[in-house]
């Protein structure tokens, strides 16, 4: 999804905090083994914080609302500076998207790169943990197909995603979803999830388009499935898209409704028995098609609406609105 230079918009759910000097250059060569048809990098040891016990889960969703989360479509902002903007903003955490298949189908790519392995944004991981802050990989999206979709050979997705996850140190990756439908993807995707969890502890959210009576079947159905297949979601981010504001009265009030109806089917799918313990597994990242469809007093309500009720996480996506509209979201109080 377009981006403006320099204006930072979506979601993932809380980021480990990482931050270790050292990780500078261990990251960056890590990045450099992602080159689309060459053989996975040895798997890292394991490390302690994500080791899973008995006595704790894998994965857990947010317990409140954490700020905001910017998104970097990598292939649209190569010059991306991961710290700078950081410094700059004072947004701590990014996504940055988009991996889709390459090579064979079972090798990780950036979306619309000609040299996948050498990304200077990803680079740049490091020294934002350094700073405190981190952020994750996204699959999926425009630009290419998942690779659950490509991927059929035995053992090869879950071996593609580790290969990212290692590459990064991830404590969190976000799948932009578009295959709901295909059921077969749909199960390999969480078996290699599962697998992955079962591993190390990794925080997965799934970001699906958010429509006027919530989600769509095929992604509600999904959602079901990956749970019933083992798979933890501990967050689903909600494209949402924003009316003009020329549009009626109310414009907000029915990306709000939309939400609400999307929290009770995100309840259902995940088997909660109350839909308010729904509100931590939902993070809102608003859609705009124009500079000037979020004004600084809608801002304002996004902010207040996400701290009310416990979100997960804001974010942005679409043409940048004004610097004054983007530092209301990005300094959003935790």
């Amino acid at each position: 999804m377009p981006r403006h230079k320099r204006e930072p918009g979506l979601l993932p759910r809380p980021l480990a905090i990482l931050g270790a000097l050292a990780l500078t250059g261990a990251t960056g060569v890590a990045v450099r083994l992602l080159p689309a048809g060459a053989a996975p990098p040895p798997k890292p040891p394991p490390v302690a914080r994500h080791s899973p016990t008995a006595s704790s889960p894998v994965a857990s969703p947010a317990a409140a609302f954490s700020g905001f989360v910017g998104f970097v479509d990598i292939a649209r902002e190569p010059g991306f500076d991961l710290p700078k903007e950081s410094r700059r903003t004072g947004v701590r955490r990014y996504a940055l998207g988009h991996l889709v298949a390459g090579g064979d189908g079972c090798a990780p790519k950036w979306a619309g790169t000609l040299d996948p392995g050498r990304n200077p944004v990803a680079n740049g991981i490091g020294r934002l943990r350094a700073l405190g802050g981190d952020a994750a990989p996204v699959f999926g999206g425009p630009g290419g197909r998942e690779l659950a979709v490509t991927c059929v050979r035995p053992g090869g997705l879950a071996t593609a995603y580790r290969r990212v996850v290692g590459a990064f140190d991830a404590g969190s990756i976000d799948f932009e979803v578009r295959d709901s439908k295909d059921r077969a993807a749909v199960l390999r995707r969480a078996r290699a999830i599962q697998a992955m969890q079962h591993e190390r502890r990794l925080r997965v959210s799934f970001t699906l388009p958010l429509k006027s009576y919530g989600l769509g079947a095929g992604d509600v159905a999904m959602l079901r499935a990956t749970r019933r297949a083992g798979a933890e979601v501990g967050t689903v981010n909600l494209l949402a898209a924003i009316e003009p504001r020329a549009a009626s009265d109310g414009r907000l009030h029915r990306v709000a409704a939309a939400v609400r109806a999307a929290r009770d089917q995100i309840a259902r799918a995940q088997g909660l028995a109350d839909p308010d313990e729904a509100w931590r597994r939902v993070a809102l990242t608003p859609v705009l098609a124009r500079e000037g469809d979020l004004s600084e007093l809608d801002a304002r309500k996004l902010a207040a609406y996400a701290a009310r009720h416990g979100l997960a996480w804001l974010s942005l996506r679409g043409v940048a609105p004004p610097p004054r509209v983007s530092r209301i979201l990005w300094r959003a109080p935790p």
